[in-house]
């Protein structure tokens, strides 16, 4: 039975008052007819889907952060063009996509149980999700990055939350994803605002290492997932 299905009542005594949540649609008969109440439940998945941010994020991270630390290929608008399109898409989208996913599983359908710290998962895809959307533009665009200097004190104080919740849930590998971030957004502050030029070989380096470490995640939540495996994660 679908939840958007429309419901044909002849008749001008029968009132329908159609109501979709997390789990119920009540379908209210004022004829005195008795009331009829239907339950949906979604079940439980194992299947969370961080291993398409984790993957997106990655990739954007050595894209980004391969280029800033190894100067290669050199700077120029066509590579900063190249640049955009890649961090839009990969960090930019996937990371969102999945953000949205976890928080419409946790709220709408609860389909991922009581995984309380799915929801700073969630919060923190979304946000780098869209703000990848915004500097992949910048980018794109060649207009100035210096801005990106009071962004980062936001997502600094982002990661260094990420990093406390995971942390308090014993979930050490993500916990090192904030570390990192924290360690990327710390630099990226004095790196924009000051016209710091070590600064944005620093952040390409911490980029680098992070994404690395983003590539062992998608591993070890993929093997988990798909072949049981009980990998560190």
């Amino acid at each position: 039975m679908s939840l958007t299905g429309s419901i044909y009542c002849p008749g001008d005594s029968l009132s329908v008052f159609l109501l979709t949540g997390t789990q119920r649609a009540l379908v209210r008969l004022e004829s005195g007819s008795k009331m009829e109440a239907q339950v949906f439940t979604f079940a439980s998945s194992p299947f969370v889907p961080v291993a398409i941010g984790f993957f997106g994020l990655g990739t954007g991270y050595f894209i980004w952060g391969g280029q800033a630390l190894f100067g290669f290929p050199q700077t120029s608008p066509d590579v900063n063009r190249t640049l955009g399109i890649w961090g839009f898409w990969m960090p930019g989208f996937m990371q969102f996509l999945t953000g949205l996913y976890l928080l419409i599983g946790l709220t709408w359908f609860n389909v991922f149980g009581k995984a309380a710290p799915l929801y700073m998962a969630g919060l923190a895809f979304t946000a780098y999700g869209i703000h990848w959307f915004a500097m992949s533009y910048r980018r794109y665009i060649d207009s100035s990055a210096q801005p990106d200097g009071w962004m980062a004190i936001a997502f600094l104080f982002l990661s260094i939350l990420g990093a406390d919740v995971f942390w308090r849930a014993g979930d050490i590998p993500v916990m090192l994803i904030f570390v990192g971030l924290t360690l990327i957004y710390a630099i990226e502050i004095p790196t924009r605002l000051l016209s710091w030029n070590l600064g944005g070989r620093l952040v390409g380096l911490f980029q680098f290492v992070t994404g690395i470490w983003l590539m062992y995640c998608t591993y070890a939540m993929t093997v988990d997932l798909a072949l049981g495996a009980k990998s560190w994660i």
